[in-house]
């Protein structure tokens, strides 16, 4: 190999970057690396064939390498790069753990809402199982709703009394405005079980699906709002699809059908009352307590309608007079009302994390889970073209439940 050799001398000035005192002498030495390593800023450095710098703390000093020399030249790993900032590396640092925190929080949540979806479903479809075994047996819905609504008020007052969720404090203008929202609130529930009495869960869940179709007409009527051509257009297979399941239906009565229809009108008057009369309310309620206020009023309001209309028919003695397995009725009643509250108020977690609209879609699938175990579980015998009509009525609501995304184009 040719042997090339690298005088390190003063021939070339230190270029003019190089800081240094103005009142310092000058004195030229050879390139040490083991100096250059500890400056500020490598950009400070030039180096060329012939480079030259002094210090005023060190003597002069001459250095010579070249190929020969047993002194070896390695690469600087350990010095920064030419345009690295300390800053800079500090901050590219945390930008990078950003993303990663955020993408941490961000699966949290969604396995939280995944579990909290869940929970809704698992609660909805083990309340229908418990409930229709209970009214199979015992038929009286006016008192099955009565113990539901008294088990929520028991379990809201050990929510507030032990501070798990804080106790609102209610007006009297509040308490008025809530009333009517109780009222239908109470008949939308004593219906359902009025229903689920009379035909099979499967069925009473198909009808229950025309509940979109009443808050467009309710939604007009009382609040002015307009659907658009996209909403109309969705609402014709909802109740074609539910007009064939119910021709259909093996189950089918008129008492059990138009129970389902009074309680899809209850339930969505409570949605339109509670946009028309909550709406500039100053100290407005949450979801969830407003929820808690509208059971303990509707226990109070059905309770004497209960024993009014079917008397005490819940003790004891009247359930083995009337040969019922007592221990059995009061589990699976227990039980059922125990579901009806969670699942109502897992619903409204929900629906404070996402929108309406993705509520409304996931209600639809929970109502398909509810059909399909209720048929499973009781065995209940549906035709071709019952689940065909069953099938058209719930792709109806979820196209409803898309569709209600497009917005009406100003004039």
């Amino acid at each position: 190999m040719q042997s090339t050799a690298f005088i390190l001398s003063p021939s070339l000035p230190l270029p003019t970057k190089t800081r240094r005192p103005s009142n310092s002498t000058f004195y030229p030495r050879s390139f040490d690396p083991v100096r250059a390593s500890s400056f500020s800023d490598p950009r400070d450095l030039s180096l060329s064939p012939n480079v030259s710098f002094s210090s005023p703390h060190m003597p002069r000093r001459s250095w010579s390498l070249s190929s020969s020399s047993p002194f070896k030249l390695r690469p600087w790993t350990s010095a920064p790069a030419p345009d690295s900032n300390p800053r800079t590396s500090s901050f590219e640092v945390r930008a990078a753990s950003v993303p990663e925190s955020a993408e941490s929080s961000s699966t949290w949540k969604t396995l939280e809402l995944g579990a909290l979806f869940g929970l809704w479903y698992l609660f909805n479809i083990y309340f229908n199982i418990y409930n229709k075994q209970v009214l199979k047996v015992y038929p009286y819905p006016v008192t099955v709703t009565m113990v539901q609504l008294a088990v929520g008020t028991v379990l809201v007052s050990l929510m507030w009394g032990l501070n798990l969720y804080k106790r609102p404090k209610i007006s009297g203008s509040q308490l008025a405005a809530i009333l009517p929202l109780a009222v239908v609130h109470t008949l939308g529930n004593l219906f359902t079980n009025m229903s689920l009495g009379k035909v099979a869960v499967s069925f009473t869940h198909t009808i229950k699906a025309m509940e979109p179709f009443f808050s467009v007409v309710l939604s007009a009527m009382f609040l002015g709002e307009m659907p658009t051509a996209w909403v109309v257009a969705s609402l014709m297979p909802i109740v074609g699809g539910v007009a064939l399941a119910s021709v259909t239906e093996a189950s089918f009565n008129w008492a059990g059908f138009w129970s389902a229809m009074a309680s899809n009108l209850s339930n969505q008057s409570r949605n339109v009352l509670s946009k028309k009369v909550m709406v500039n309310k100053e100290e407005s309620l949450d979801n969830i307590t407003l929820f808690s206020v509208i059971t303990v009023m509707s226990f109070f309001l059905l309770s004497p309608v209960a024993i009014f209309m079917e008397g005490v028919k819940f003790t004891p003695a009247y359930l083995q007079s009337a040969g019922l397995n007592v221990k059995q009725v009061y589990t699976r009643s227990l039980l059922a009302a125990l579901c009806f509250h969670a699942y109502q108020q897992v619903s409204y977690m929900i629906l404070q994390r996402v929108s309406p609209v993705t509520h409304s879609v996931g209600n639809c699938v929970k109502r398909v889970v509810v059909i399909v175990s209720s048929v499973l579980v009781f065995k209940t015998a549906v035709s071709p073209i019952n689940t065909l009509g069953t099938g058209i009525a719930l792709a109806g609501v979820f196209l409803y439940s898309r569709v209600k995304r497009i917005k009406p184009k100003k004039a």
